[in-house]
């Protein structure tokens, strides 16, 4: 459990478990603590390397702003740090965002790719969570200070009083408009979309990102022939604010990230 200095940044970082590595990323306002038994289940067999995004955590907040791009290039250059080479990413939410922009900016580096709950484009959401997200910042941060999100970062947050700024710069960050389309159908990296079945985005649109990426388009043939390299999963009576709970997530991971080249 260390630090990093990357691009500016005391990148946290902790390694659990042997094997294999894989990089986690967390979702926004959280800390690694989000992943519970999740992480502690994928130690059993990978080298994890959980990170704190700029602002989260044990990760102090700087004057930059946040951004998908900026955190990739973050986590980009730690994996650079720590010598993984070609990597697999794991990231939920803003962290799938991150991922995503990895394998986009720094192909390089992901050998694979597992987005949870993250749309390709900022429509994806459904638009009752894009009115949500139209209302963080400090005040909505201040009324969130009841919310189990804030004890995580209370525990760890090398300076508390800056919770509004990250709340102003998560406020920020998903007000931006985005679409990702062109970028995302290039990207080199085997990748596993996963989505809840009550998530924040609709499954129609995760199909898309699925279509983008090769897959579901036409039938596998009977030999599995014609099955392209991506995944998709739709896990079943989760939503997107506990699909990191369900008892299947970490045999779905394992089982993508062993498949052979």
């Amino acid at each position: 459990m260390t630090y990093a200095e990357v691009n500016g940044v005391s990148l946290w970082y902790e390694e659990h478990g042997s094997g294999e590595p894989l990089v986690l990323l967390h979702g926004g306002f959280w800390t690694i603590e989000m992943f519970g038994t999740f992480l502690p289940a994928l130690a059993q067999r990978r080298r994890v390397v959980a990170v704190e995004l700029q602002g989260h955590g044990h990760t102090p907040a700087t004057e930059r702003p946040l951004r998908y791009e900026t955190c990739a290039d973050d986590v980009a250059a730690l994996i650079s740090h720590l010598g993984l080479g070609r990597t697999d990413v794991l990231g939920y939410s803003l962290g799938a965002g991150t991922a995503i922009r990895i394998a986009i900016q720094h192909p390089d580096v992901v050998r694979r790719l597992i987005a949870i709950s993250s749309p390709v484009r900022r429509s994806g959401w459904f638009p009752e969570v894009l009115a949500g997200m139209a209302q963080l910042g400090p005040e909505a941060a201040e009324g969130m200070k009841a919310s189990p999100l804030y004890a995580a970062y209370a525990r760890v947050a090398p300076r508390v009083e800056d919770w509004p700024v990250l709340g102003t710069r998560i406020g920020e960050l998903l007000r931006r408009d985005y679409d990702w389309s062109p970028e995302a159908a290039r990207i080199q990296a085997r990748t596993m979309l996963v989505y809840a079945d009550a998530d924040s985005i609709a499954p129609a649109h995760a199909a898309e990102f699925y279509a983008l990426l090769g897959g579901g388009l036409r039938d596998a043939d009977w030999d599995a022939s014609k099955r392209v390299a991506s995944r998709l999963a739709i896990i079943p009576g989760r939503t997107h604010y506990d699909i990191t709970e369900a008892p299947s997530l970490p045999g779905l991971v394992e089982e993508f990230l062993s498949e052979p080249d």
